[in-house]
């Protein structure tokens, strides 16, 4: 029974983390963003980030059955805080190159999960390699937005009536 509030309260904490994207939603500024060719379609993202979700709490409970709120535990809330403040960066204060900077450091801290996770349970480090491979691509596109939208960055998310945004050549 203990086994399973623990994984049902790691669920929790990770569709937590996850309601910075339901309030600080994409909006009228991403939509007027550039997006390169390789921008996923916008359904796919919250499938995407469900699946990762779930396997996100899936690997801390493995570990945590074995080590309980130990070190692996407390870098996990930390990723996990990082993930939450990316959309309030990049969609919340429409700020890519602050958000971009902060998922360097959340690249970072996943990576390290990864490291920590493998010698507690080899499963739980596997289910965490999708998650590197979502925000490394994250990375590429926030990068790429960034670059093709310079004027953008920080923008309001409307803009009055009859303005338009021109665009900027990019450095």
């Amino acid at each position: 029974m203990t086994s399973a509030l623990a994984l049902a309260g790691f669920v929790l904490a990770c569709f937590a983390a996850s309601s910075t994207g339901a309030v600080f939603k994409p909006g009228a500024w991403y939509a007027r963003l550039r997006k390169p060719s390789f921008n996923p379609p916008d359904w796919l993202f919250p499938i995407a980030w469900a699946v990762l979700y779930l396997s996100i709490a899936l690997a801390a409970w493995l570990v945590w059955r074995e080590t309980g709120f130990g070190p692996e535990i407390l870098l996990w809330w930390a990723s996990l805080l990082l993930n939450a403040a990316w959309s309030w960066l990049f969609f919340g204060r429409r700020r890519m190159d602050l958000a971009l900077g902060e998922l360097v450091v959340f690249w970072i801290s996943i990576a390290g999960m990864i490291a920590a996770f493998a010698p507690v349970s080899a499963t739980a480090a596997w289910l965490l390699v999708p998650y590197l491979v979502w925000v490394s691509f994250a990375g590429l596109l926030n990068w790429t937005l960034w670059r093709m939208n310079p004027e953008e960055n920080g923008a309001p998310e409307e803009l009055p009536p009859g303005a338009t945004r021109r665009p900027q050549a990019a450095g």
